[in-house]
């Protein structure tokens, strides 16, 4: 799991954990990776690390991930496809590192992987049956507490530059508040 403790990776490791996956997750500080473990990952990798990949390799038995949860993109993107196991699935959900990556055709046919758009957005125009499946699952886990929003830093409104700028150097972890009054 790529990004696994910005604001949508660590929802994503909670999700992960409650579909019953084993989740490791990605982060590119000692500080991130220690928070996605707090809130359920099961390991952890530094893929600013050259040998990120073998790391991965070692965590997953030599298999290699079965699903890849990308809200990053950039090169790490198509290192993490290259790391997938056979008939994997890279779930791509955007571009936080600002750079859309071009994947080489030959990687989803030699991995008899695929690489699949996640935008929420769409659904409930295209599939909203699906939607509100979802949503009703998602609601569910939120009251009984099994789902639990993580808030890394709450900013007072005057201090929304602050908030923008973590948002925009990737230091933010979990989701950032921006509270309108005391």
């Amino acid at each position: 799991m790529l990004g696994a403790a910005g604001g949508v990776g660590i929802a994503a490791v909670q999700i992960g954990k409650l579909l019953g996956a084993r989740v490791i997750a990605a982060a590119s500080t000692p500080e991130k990776r220690e928070f996605a473990r707090a809130h359920g990952a099961d390991a952890d990798i530094d893929y600013t690390q050259t040998g990120w990949r073998d790391t991965l390799k070692e965590l997953t038995g030599g298999h290699g991930a079965d699903v890849i949860f990308d809200p990053v993109g950039g090169e790490i993107s198509v290192q993490a496809f290259r790391s997938i196991a056979w008939r994997g699935r890279h779930l791509v959900v955007g571009f936080a590192a600002g750079a859309i990556p071009a994947l080489p055709f030959n990687l989803p046919l030699l991995k008899g992987g695929a690489l699949l758009g996640v935008d929420l957005a769409q659904i409930p125009t295209r599939e909203p049956e699906v939607q509100q499946r979802l949503m009703s699952e998602l609601i569910g886990w939120l009251a009984q507490g099994k789902l639990k929003p993580a808030v890394g830093r709450v900013f007072a409104l005057e201090d929304f530059r602050e908030a923008f700028k973590t948002m925009q150097t990737r230091a933010a972890l979990g989701k950032m508040v921006v509270r309108m009054s005391k």
